[in-house]
């Protein structure tokens, strides 16, 4: 049995809203956003390795803090698995010694404290008793989704996407598929800026899950805080095909 912890699911923050982030099995993150910090430090020191989907804030914000929040007391490094194209763009962008210390090469590249590990679609990678598969995903920049599997079951996150034919396809062949968990960013009303943004809304959802070929439980993340409710609301009333219902921060998925 694996565990999913929902440290952040929200499209925001403000209040008690916490950006994508989850805890697998205590060791592992997928995503790195403003969830991670509610860890206690010796939660953040069992943290080895972080998939990250794709490299927007909301996704990676929390995850410069927690290198440097640990260093001092950390025997490993923390491995960073992503594709080539969003391991370019941390390095550019974050751990460049202009927003971030390059910690890769700190205190030496031989004994970094944070290395990177490229991980292309289909390219599985097997720890602590689950495989976490790239799967194809279609956002503004770099992303993937991922597929996570035991030897029980697998878990589809969406990351940040519109969906597509080929993050479809690849679903539907997961035949010991139990949750999928995907994206609905904006209420209805923002249809235009979901478009721009490829990001969905409860339309474009109903549309994508038509493609989904299993009856699934389907899980909402990524809710925009000012109509979180309203776009639930405008989600549950446009499908009714799959048991589906909201992402709930801090509750566990075991599978």
């Amino acid at each position: 049995m694996s565990a999913l912890r929902v440290l952040g699911c929200s499209g925001g923050i403000g209040g008690s809203n916490r950006t994508t982030s989850f805890l697998l099995n205590q060791t592992i993150l997928i995503d790195a956003g403003t969830g991670v910090g509610d860890l206690t430090m010796d939660e953040l020191l069992q943290i080895e390795h972080v998939f990250i989907t794709h490299a927007h804030l909301d996704h990676i914000a929390c995850l410069p803090l927690l290198i440097d929040s640990t260093i001092g007391a950390r025997t490993t490094p923390v491995t960073v698995h992503a594709t080539a194209a969003t391991i370019a763009i941390l390095k550019a962008h974050i751990f460049n010694w202009l927003i971030w210390p390059d910690f890769s090469v700190i205190p030496s590249v031989e004994d970094a404290f944070l290395r990177y590990a490229p991980q292309e679609l289909g390219e599985s990678y097997f720890i602590d008793g689950v495989t976490i598969t790239p799967i194809p995903a279609e956002h503004t920049i770099p992303a993937v989704a991922f597929q996570i599997e035991n030897d029980r079951s697998s878990i589809v996150f969406s990351g940040d996407t519109v969906g597509g034919p080929q993050f479809w396809q690849v679903v539907n062949q997961i035949t010991n598929l139990k949750t999928l968990i995907i994206e609905t960013a904006f209420a209805e009303r923002e249809l235009p800026l979901a478009k721009m943004a490829k990001h969905l809304c409860p339309s474009t959802l109903a549309a994508e899950l038509l493609n989904l070929q299993s009856s699934v439980e389907v899980l909402i993340t990524h809710l925009k805080p000012a109509d979180s409710d309203l776009t639930i609301a405008e989600v549950l009333n446009l499908d009714h095909i799959h048991p589906i219902r909201r992402l709930l921060q801090g509750e566990i998925l075991e599978f």
